[in-house]
């Protein structure tokens, strides 16, 4: 099973998010369905390790955040753009989150991607570089304001890869805690 571990996007949200959408030659859209914020990509895993990692997941406890966007950048950098993306204001519990599930994921004997957790949201990804209109829609989008929204839980998906595309499915869902309770 390949398998990774995000933060789905409530969809009023995602609905703003698809709209910054523009034309730019050889960009693929993320589709709507499959925007989210990802903690950790696990890849390919076995089922007996991913029913013990789900348990260990849903021992997660920590507390509900609220997350802010940031602007509009690119990895690796505007002289070659490969992947276009929205940012995030610095949240201590959304890295908090990212580090404890990737510790947990390890803690069950699966190995994770080595990067470092980015936070940001995967809006393209490019075939070419088009400098004209990626620096348009970054200068465009480097200050795009859109609400806040509240992480009450967060994901494990299975990621398949098919004929017409990855298709993402939901395995199981965790809560984190309710403000109430953080005492």
């Amino acid at each position: 099973m390949r398998l990774f571990i995000a933060i789905e996007i409530p969809d009023d949200l995602n609905n703003k998010i698809v709209n910054l959408r523009t034309d730019i030659p050889g960009a693929r859209w993320v589709p709507a369905e499959q925007i989210h914020l990802t903690l950790a990509f696990l890849g390919e895993v076995e089922e007996d390790d991913a029913e013990l990692l789900g348990r260990e997941l849903a021992r997660i406890k920590l507390p509900e955040f609220t997350l802010c966007f940031r602007g509009a950048g690119c990895f690796p950098d505007r002289h070659r753009p490969h992947v276009l993306w929205i940012g995030l204001e610095p949240e201590p519990l959304l890295d908090k989150l990212a580090v404890t599930v990737r510790a947990t994921a390890l803690a069950c004997g699966i190995r994770r991607e080595e990067r470092a957790f980015s936070p940001h949201i995967t809006l393209a990804r490019l075939k070419e570089h088009v400098p004209g209109e990626i620096d348009a829609f970054l200068d465009q989008n480097s200050r795009v304001k859109l609400p806040p929204f509240s992480v009450r839980e967060f994901t494990l998906f299975q990621s398949r890869l098919t004929p017409q595309g990855v298709v993402h499915t939901a395995l199981m869902n965790f809560q984190l805690k309710h403000a109430a309770h953080n005492t």
